[in-house]
């Protein structure tokens, strides 16, 4: 049997922690022979420490034969160490009357803290997945604090929109889901992502050929998959926690399969036209596990470019709204 990989993960009690965590342990991240080490991390509160022995509990209780040990701690030190991958799950929700802006100082903040820790205590091949939103950006503060782990092992989560958006254009050409390839997400996970149609086949063909109706295309089609968090939100009175452990589950499980073609947020280093310290949307093929190559072959209509101008926008005014986090 191979060694144990040990996976720490924040937010571990809360909503899609609990979707997340019999995922992992199951096998479903990292694949039917591969032993995990779950290292749980959530607040120092009493209330989220006892959700989390409640959570363990029940990990116990599926009797995994993968699952090969449980850390549960508030103390980052502790669930970061040796992590060969680390799931930044947890952030603070944004609450009534809450801008984006006040939103990135408060979670920034953990960032700074987790980014710190993470590049201190976890393995030398620690790789990194935020998903606790302002997903990019959070990314790009926690990535700055590293001096040891090169800005390469962190990425931010765009597959949920990836995923919503191969649904919706399965569902408009009404053919099996197996049949869109190719659908990346540029830019920011927020509304204002692009989800590059133009370069997406559905049955080997364009989709632009098999979807002729341009104007869906350009609107309602990015629309509904750029809000499709909000509308679920406004559906079942909270957050879509299971569509986003399934996004990281296969955001990870792509990153650890040679020559598995995904989208996922990286450093941009100015490709796509993004500023070059942004992390952004784009996508990439896994070279090794865990590593990989950004596909820059794509060529963007002036369509395309103008979203791509209007996502980048929105990336680079937040990195300038929290410059002063960023070592």
């Amino acid at each position: 049997m191979k060694t144990p990989i040990r996976v720490a993960v924040t937010g571990a009690a809360g909503q899609i922690g609990y979707s997340l965590l019999f995922r992992i342990a199951s096998g479903a991240m990292f694949g039917p022979d591969q032993p995990v080490i779950l290292q749980l991390i959530e607040a120092p509160v009493e209330k989220a420490l006892k959700a989390l022995e409640g959570v363990a509990m029940e990990l116990d209780d599926c009797a995994f034969p993968l699952l090969k040990g449980i850390v549960q701690t508030a103390d980052p030190a502790v669930g970061f160490k040796d992590a060969n991958w680390c799931l930044l799950v947890g952030a603070k929700p944004r609450g009534p009357g809450m801008e984006r802006a006040d939103l990135l100082k408060d979670n920034g903040k953990i960032f700074i803290g987790q980014g710190q820790v993470i590049d201190a205590v976890a393995a030398a091949d620690a790789r990194i997945a935020v998903v606790g939103n302002p997903a990019n950006t959070n990314c790009m503060i926690a990535a700055s604090q590293a001096k040891r782990l090169p800005a390469d092992r962190f990425t931010a989560m765009v597959r949920l929109d990836q995923n919503r958006a191969q649904s919706q254009l399965a569902k408009k050409a009404g053919v099996d889901l197996t049949a869109v390839k190719d659908i990346f997400i540029y830019g920011n996970h927020s509304p204002s992502m692009f989800p590059a149609f133009a370069h997406a086949t559905i049955n080997g063909q364009p989709a632009t050929a098999v979807i002729t109706d341009s104007a869906w295309l350009q609107g309602p089609f990015c629309e509904t998959v750029g809000k499709r968090g909000a509308a679920i939100i406004a559906a079942r009175g909270s957050s879509s926690a299971a569509s986003a452990a399934n996004a990281l589950v296969d955001h990870v499980r792509s990153l650890v399969t040679p020559g598995a073609i995904h989208s996922i947020a990286v450093k941009s280093e100015g490709r796509y036209g993004f500023d070059a310290n942004v992390w952004a949307g784009m996508p990439v093929r896994t070279t090794t596990p865990g590593s990989y190559e950004v596909i820059t072959s794509y060529v963007m209509d002036d369509f395309a470019k103008s979203k791509i101008a209007a996502t980048n926008k929105e990336l680079a005014e937040e990195r300038a709204f929290v410059a002063d986090m960023i070592q």
